[in-house]
């Protein structure tokens, strides 16, 4: 399997940096508590001097969004989403171990991290612009077509699993009680990214041999660097 970001991305996000990582032997029992809270933490004292709109990393996908005709106080990234939530309410909801923790890496960073269940896709995962005919599968049970040009994360049988970029998973590939095996994504647009996103890549690896003792494959892609094999 492979994930990928396709060419006409690359041209015209050549900013863009994305982290990737692929480990198995995922269980839902795993205590992450600690960590989430430690993440958390460094999320509050960042934000501690003003909205999330302010910071640098969610200021680089609201411009994208802007750029993919999408109104970005309307369509969010996922890690801006997150961050409002953890303003409003001072903490998020407990889903499985994998997903909070990789919730409180993405508070800690600002960069928005995505999550697929390998087990439900097909082949590969690649970020491209959508030509309609996807089918996207939403948490409620509905079918849904990505319009023409969105970007999307679409796998081999033409099933998007995620919609306008970083804005929103599908329910298809969501981690579940029975998930093992998950293939990371984290995307960064920012002018730091080319060190940050290395960083969050390196935190999240250790973090997965913390609580599930699994080493994870993982790799930085770039514009020369495009694929992730796994």
């Amino acid at each position: 399997m492979h994930f990928q970001h396709s060419p006409g991305m690359w041209a015209e996000f050549p900013e863009l940096r994305a982290g990737v990582l692929h480990v198995t032997g995922i269980t839902p029992d795993a205590s992450v508590r600690e960590r989430v809270e430690h993440y958390s933490a460094v999320a509050e004292r960042r934000s501690a001097g003003g909205a999330e709109s302010e910071l640098p990393e969610i200021q680089a996908w609201r411009r994208a969004f802007s750029r993919m005709g999408l109104k970005p106080t309307q369509y969010r990234c996922a890690s801006e989403s997150l961050l409002r939530r953890f303003r409003k309410e001072r903490s998020l909801p407990a889903i499985h171990p994998l997903i909070d923790l990789c919730n409180a890496v993405s508070l800690a960073y600002a960069i928005p991290i995505a999550v697929f269940d390998v087990a439900e896709v097909a082949e590969h995962v690649e970020v491209r612009h959508a030509s309609g005919n996807e089918e996207y599968l939403t948490f409620s049970g509905q079918v849904e077509h990505p319009e023409p040009r969105e970007v999307v994360f679409v796998d081999a049988r033409d099933r998007a699993h995620a919609r306008r970029w970083t804005n929103r998973q599908s329910g298809l590939s969501a981690v579940r009680d029975t998930t093992a095996s998950v293939l990371v994504v984290a995307e960064a647009l920012h002018p730091t990214a080319d060190t940050d996103v290395p960083e969050l890549v390196d935190a999240v690896a250790t973090e997965l041999q913390r609580a599930w003792q699994a080493d994870a494959t993982h790799a930085v892609l770039t514009p020369a660097a495009p694929r992730f094999t796994f």
